[in-house]
């Protein structure tokens, strides 16, 4: 970088740190960036979870590998929050995510190679290069706030999330639409969300590349550092968190760790559950989409929620609700698209409660000097789970079937009720502690 572009950047961040009202200035356009990158995002992210495993078992010509594709998607997401994350941390939020959102790009059009030429070893290949931009995706809610105070946290990441829905509802949709396209240029139809997938995360990454100046990760550990630099008395910190929260940290991953075990768990096999009775393509496009907009679109009001009822009660509620998300789904009917679109719905928006509160409590328990970091770590065990559950969910639905592995998923979200307690009793003791003191 030539000293003058430098010299520019550390007078523009040195301003912004000197005015409280520059920083609410930058943390309002930093969300307008990470909206535009998320509804581009969020259309990326459809097209594998929609088509993914129905692909891989045309290509396989087998159901119990079909959560295969789940599973690798979600493998390469580990992989790529864990770079995204130590390249942030580094480097800044822009270059960490335009790469990963660029790289996912680059493994849907893998993918579209792979169905042309019918390779099983290339499909899978891009399908785990492509879990990056399904990251990336989700490792973008971080970037909204970095910039926001404590009771603005939870807020910042349901804007992020709730732009996600436009691209990522439409997605679901434009299956058949996408296949047609694909068809008519010689590309089997069930490789063409992929088109709008390599699209859309390029564009994403673009976004980021282009926009998002000053960084706002870079802005925030320099005002931390500032504020730690000019301390002289515990009112001057305003806010300023030095220490690291480890029992925070522990919880908050655990949240979304379970309830993306169960959310991905589910939703892979419902597809083929679906075609085995035979629902058709648009159906499934259907069901998955209103199960994508459950997940991204009520994040306004969660955040809201978290922010003012609190991390623990919506966590509570996250897990209720997979419960019954996970009763339901077992005991409809195979034929009955309303129970079907509410049993995903109840997923949907089990997962959203879950995954937010949990943002939440990471974020409250970090700090800017290794937060990105520390969140893309969370970010990997994250996609880890959904990987196990992906690959598990095909294979208990071969040997048991798709009721057993809906009843699992939801029994298993009861967990985040004695985790929460445990954190809530925890904290109170802890608060305790410090008056006595």
């Amino acid at each position: 970088m030539e000293p003058g572009i430098l010299e520019k950047q550390t007078a523009s961040i040195r301003c912004i740190i000197d005015s409280p009202e520059k920083q609410k200035q930058l943390y309002k356009r930093t969300l307008l960036i990470v909206i535009l990158s998320q509804i581009f995002g969020g259309a990326g992210l459809a097209a594998g979870v929609t088509v993914g495993a129905l692909l891989a078992q045309e290509m396989l010509g087998t159901d119990s590998l079909a959560g295969i594709p789940a599973a690798l998607l979600t493998l390469g997401s580990a992989v790529a929050a864990l770079l995204v994350g130590r390249i942030s941390q580094k480097v800044g939020r822009r270059i960490g995510l335009a790469a990963g959102f660029l790289a996912g790009g680059i493994g849907a059009v893998g993918v579209i190679f792979a169905a042309i030429s019918q390779n099983v070893p290339l499909l899978f290949l891009s399908l785990l290069i492509y879990g990056a931009g399904t990251a990336t995706n989700l490792q973008a809610r971080y970037a909204g706030t970095d910039l926001a105070g404590p009771k603005q946290r939870a807020t910042a990441v349901s804007v992020a999330m709730v732009s996600t829905t436009f691209g990522a509802v439409a997605g679901p949709n434009l299956v058949e639409v996408m296949g047609g396209i694909a068809a008519s240029m010689g590309i089997p139809s069930l490789a063409g969300p992929f088109i709008l997938g390599a699209a859309a995360f390029i564009l994403a990454g673009l976004v980021f590349l282009l926009f998002l100046r000053p960084d706002p990760l870079v802005v925030a550990k320099a005002i931390a550092e500032a504020q730690k630099a000019d301390q002289q008395t515990q009112s001057d910190l305003q806010g300023y968190e030095p220490a690291t929260n480890n029992r925070g940290i522990i919880v908050g991953a655990v949240v979304m760790i379970l309830t993306q075990i169960v959310m991905v768990a589910i939703m892979t096999m419902t597809p083929i559950h679906m075609k085995h009775h035979g629902h058709g393509l648009g159906e499934v496009g259907l069901v998955i989409s209103i199960h994508i907009g459950a997940m991204y679109l009520p994040s306004l009001l969660t955040g809201i929620l978290v922010d003012k009822v609190g991390r623990t009660a919506m966590s509570f509620a996250s897990g209720a609700i997979l419960l019954a998300a996970g009763i339901t789904a077992a005991l409809a009917p195979a034929d009955s698209m309303a129970l079907l679109i509410t049993a995903l719905a109840l997923l949907g928006l089990g997962w959203n409660f879950g995954l937010i509160s949990g943002t939440a409590l990471i974020v409250d328990a970090t700090h800017p000097a290794n937060r990105a970091k520390t969140q893309g770590t969370i970010d990997v065990l994250i996609a880890l789970a959904g990987a196990s559950g992906g690959a598990l969910s095909g294979m208990v639905v071969a040997q048991a079937s798709y009721a057993a592995l809906s009843l699992a998923g939801g029994f298993l979200s009861l967990l985040l009720i004695p985790v929460g307690v445990w954190y809530h009793h925890s904290k109170k003791a802890a608060e305790s502690q410090s008056m006595t003191l």
